[in-house]
């Protein structure tokens, strides 16, 4: 056989096995159990930290997006937060609350950058496990399992409160947003990073979009996407808001970190060697749910949303003038 031809049927053959293991292996979310199940196995497994290193979230690509190396897109999406948060004007010590820490690359950050005193958390205990491993003595950083709908901390624990990409795990929006804001001490910030669905009240989803969303759901453990306007609103529903949530739309962004992530399995190959022909599999099964998420977010299903919060004095409190940065 012509070695070209021969390439092209391996490859279709790959592409078939992939998609067959991908539609027969979804991850539907049935309870927490099955998020920290799905995050625990990806954890063991070390599959994804090899591609995605220690940041289990998109990168930041600059405004308006520009080439960049994929783990550094990660590191830099980490400041990016924190300037656009505010907080990079707070002194050393104060103490944040990373919800839906990962293996703890942004409380990592936190800690080592900016001096802050970082409490991670995220409901896989393997988790916690690799993060503790991957934390040096020397910085502030410290984790453990705790759920983020029941957080274990005392009312106004916490300076800051700082999630990246965990809301499309929460079955219960409106509790995840209650919970961080009720942890957060008078005055202090609540900066959060979110995949968010387009507004259906809005626009309805359409005969394609359904379908699409429907996997983006069931494959990787999520319940439900909120969209950008509906978090807020929930947020401010929740009396412990001072004035209006900020948002904005970092969609364009953090684009390319869709189709980087499936550039990552070509431009390293030593991953088939480290984790062999099952885990050249596994690797393989998410390729369709990155080619999804792209298509989503490209075509303006999806949002990557970003939210900065106030935490009012008591509930109820007088709402200052409103500030937003929204892009529709």
């Amino acid at each position: 056989m012509n070695p070209l031809l021969w390439g092209l049927s391996i490859a279709l053959l790959l592409l078939v096995v992939g998609l067959v293991v991908y539609l027969l292996t979804p991850r539907t979310y049935k309870s927490g159990d099955s998020v920290a199940q799905s995050y625990d196995d990806w954890t063991m497994d070390g599959i994804l930290e090899f591609y995605w290193g220690e940041h289990i979230h998109l990168g930041h690509y600059g405004s308006p997006p520009r080439r960049k190396n994929f783990i550094q897109s990660k590191h830099d999406f980490v400041h990016e937060m924190v300037k656009w948060g505010g907080l990079d004007k707070l002194p050393r010590g104060t103490k944040i609350l990373d919800v839906g820490c990962g293996i703890g690359g942004s409380s990592r950050i936190l800690a080592r950058d900016y001096g802050f005193d970082v409490t991670g958390i995220t409901i896989s205990p393997q988790q916690v496990k690799r993060a503790q491993e991957l934390t040096p003595a020397d910085i502030d950083a410290k984790f453990q399992v705790n759920d983020a709908l029941n957080l274990t901390f005392a009312d106004e624990s916490f300076d800051v409160v700082w999630s990246i990409e965990a809301g499309p795990h929460m079955p219960d929006k409106a509790r995840y947003g209650q919970e961080m804001l009720r942890v957060l001490k008078t005055g202090g910030t609540l900066v959060v990073a979110d995949w968010n669905q387009r507004d259906d009240r809005r626009k309805p989803l359409n005969w394609w979009e359904r379908p699409v969303m429907r996997q983006l759901l069931d494959q990787w453990a999520h319940p439900s996407f909120s969209s950008i306007e509906g978090f807020s609103e929930q947020l401010e529903a929740t009396g412990l808001v001072n004035g209006r949530v900020t948002t904005t739309d970092w969609t364009q962004e953090t684009l390319p970190a869709w189709l980087d992530s499936i550039w990552q399995g070509l431009v390293r190959p030593q991953g088939i060697i480290k984790f062999g022909f099952v885990g050249f599999i596994k690797s393989l099964r998410e390729v369709p749910t990155f080619a999804l998420m792209r298509l989503a977010f490209g075509a303006g299903l999806c949002r990557f949303g970003m939210f900065k919060a106030e935490r009012a004095a008591t509930p109820g409190a007088p709402a200052r003038a409103a500030v937003s940065e929204q892009t529709v």
